[in-house]
């Protein structure tokens, strides 16, 4: 017989006004309602609009298998009687100890310093012990940037991804920070 250790489950991580937890099956229904509206999946890379059956049920399935190649962090509003989803972050694996930061939050939440909050919680927890991170951001979207400046990310350049929701490359900035 061979004893297998148990991995450290993803922590959670905690601020004054949400929280930043592991994603739970009982998220499909309001990450459903917030990814599948076309604000949030055009300001993504991965999102398609509109959005095919099972997909967030796939993505649910992803963040919740072992191995993964990333983790996923729903912002969860419920200490401050806020919603249980408002928005994900994410952190998915590089080589040399690296991640990428991605987000969304969703409209109703917008303009309410979530973003930077989580970002910023996420960077400050380090839970991946990580040497860097790195964020891409369209650059139709200024705030997405504005979020990666406040929490200590510094430009690195310009590129562009393929972004499903446009159906089209979209130009980007690309943002680092030293941990």
């Amino acid at each position: 017989m061979k004893i297998q250790p148990i991995e450290e489950s993803q922590p959670i991580i905690q601020t004054d006004r949400f929280d930043l937890r592991p994603l739970q099956r009982s998220d499909l229904g309001l990450i459903e309602l917030y990814a599948g509206d076309v604000r949030v999946a055009r300001n993504t890379s991965t999102i398609p609009h509109p959005l095919p059956p099972g997909t967030i049920d796939a993505f649910i399935t992803r963040a919740l298998s072992e191995p993964r190649d990333f983790d996923c962090w729903a912002m969860d509003g419920t200490k401050d009687n806020g919603a249980e989803v408002m928005g994900l972050i994410t952190l998915s694996r590089l080589d040399r100890n690296q991640t990428e930061v991605g987000f969304w939050v969703a409209p109703a939440f917008w303009n309410t310093h979530l973003a930077s909050d989580s970002v910023t919680a996420l960077v400050e927890a380090n839970p991946l012990r990580n040497h860097t991170m790195f964020a891409t951001v369209f650059q139709d979207n200024p705030a997405s940037a504005k979020v990666m400046t406040n929490a200590g990310f510094v430009y690195l350049g310009d590129a562009e991804i393929y972004c499903l929701a446009r159906d089209a490359a979209v130009p980007t900035w690309t943002y680092s920070r030293k941990l």
